[in-house]
């Protein structure tokens, strides 16, 4: 289930590109998604779900995890990742954003030591792992233009993930996946709404309902939102924030793979080695998981 949700994930990159050829701002296609995708899931919980439906968390604490989830998850990284975009390139973004994992592993290594114990393989699997990322993500172009503003932009999100999938492992203890995933939606539409008053606009309807935007915007928040959500806050209670988050390795490889199907770009023998390095690394990763199991 962690591999699916990081292939969809990975070609999200390929249908924003469409909204945004198609005249969208990153800010407003994140809006779009999370309002259609925290509707949907009002409706089936309160359909489906009714009898555990909730609206509040148990205390206030719990309540300010569930806002730092929606703005660590949903606002705060998306504008920080888009907005690293116009200062630096797509793939010192990419390389930035997706080594998240080892970041991870260190906030869980320092808040959680008595549970999460790392061996000398899962780290090696990690680094690993992580050299086959940037293999991928530079696809044999080593080029690379250094970027104060937009390299602390990348960091920004890459940190905001990491916090994510830490909040995540505790909130996902004590409450529900649906519960936590829809307070994500609402709260990283909240926290989205500031941006608005510095810059305006949204849309016209004949944009939103052409054939071109409407299809693409509701994979983006049918699948790649809600039910990836969903599926990943589960994944994150199953196998632990470190384990989980290392599947955001393959990030790359499927955005690389759908820009190949569908913007007919180029595959080279660094990318090929690239995707050996990750399923070494994230196999010596599982293998540790599964030994701990047994």
């Amino acid at each position: 289930m962690a591999f699916v949700t990081v292939a969809i994930w990975g070609s999200t990159f390929v249908f924003t590109k469409m909204l945004l050829i198609n005249g969208l701002s990153p800010a407003q296609i994140f809006t779009l998604r999370f309002i259609i995708a925290y509707v949907l899931l009002l409706i089936f919980e309160l359909t489906v779900r009714r009898q555990s439906f909730r609206w509040f968390s148990d205390t206030w604490r719990d309540e300010l995890a569930m806002l730092l989830l929606g703005i660590t998850g949903g606002s705060l990284y998306f504008l920080t990742e888009n907005a690293a975009m116009l200062y630096t390139t797509a793939t010192n973004t990419s390389l930035i954003v997706c080594s998240c994992p080892l970041f991870a592993m260190l906030l869980v290594a320092l808040i959680y030591r008595k549970s999460e114990r790392f061996t000398r393989m899962q780290v090696v699997g990690s680094l690993l792992a992580c050299a086959g990322m940037a293999a991928v993500v530079l696809n044999g172009r080593f080029v690379l233009h250094l970027s104060p503003v937009g390299d602390l932009l990348a960091f920004s999100a890459c940190l905001c993930w990491a916090v994510y999938s830490l909040v995540m492992k505790s909130a996902s203890e004590r409450y529900s996946t649906f519960f936590i995933t829809r307070k994500v939606f609402f709260y990283g539409l909240v926290t989205i709404l500031p941006y608005y008053l510095i810059v305006p606009g949204f849309p016209s309807w004949d944009v939103l309902f052409s054939s071109q935007v409407l299809w693409n915007l509701l994979f983006l928040s049918i699948i790649a939102s809600m039910a990836c959500f969903l599926v990943w806050n589960w994944v994150i209670h199953q196998l632990g924030a470190v384990v989980a988050t290392n599947w955001v390795y393959f990030n790359p490889i499927t955005t690389i793979l759908f820009a190949w199907w569908l913007l007919h770009e180029q595959i080279t023998l660094c990318f090929l080695l690239g995707t050996v390095l990750i399923l070494v690394g994230m196999y010596l990763c599982d293998r540790r998981q599964n030994v701990t199991k047994v």
